[in-house]
């Protein structure tokens, strides 16, 4: 038989080969990185009045002490997320080196305790 013909009750290697997988990985790929930028920009996008929508919880500017509403928005929205989201910080490891202060997670570095009666004892070192 010629090379590449299977013999009787044989099945060709060639069928069995999937067809095209570059192709098809690389559609999966694109497939998948639009649908992420479909959710992200559904998300973040500003709307109408020109602000940003957010896909997580926030605790009120109030709740900041003096100092942390005199920082950098940024800064002080990283003390609003971890007031409102520290069960969730606390799966988030830190890497600026802080552990050396006692510091677990990420959730320490802004926020040392909740009382019982709901007020926050925060840290500062996220000031700067």
């Amino acid at each position: 038989m010629a090379k590449g013909h299977p013999k009787k009750g044989e099945v060709s290697q060639a069928r069995l080969a999937p067809r095209n997988t570059g192709r098809r990985r690389l559609l999966l790929a694109g497939t998948a990185v639009l649908g992420m930028g479909g959710i992200a920009a559904a998300l973040f996008w500003p709307g109408e009045s020109g602000k940003t929508s957010r896909a997580y919880a926030l605790a009120p500017e109030s709740a900041l002490p003096p100092n942390v509403r005199r920082a950098p928005p940024n800064v002080r929205e990283a003390y609003r997320f971890a007031i409102a989201n520290r069960e969730t910080l606390r799966f988030i490891p830190c890497f600026c080196g802080c552990g050396t202060e006692g510091h677990k997670s990420n959730a320490d570095c802004y926020v040392k305790d909740i009382r019982p009666d709901g007020s926050v004892v925060f840290d500062f070192m996220s000031l700067g």
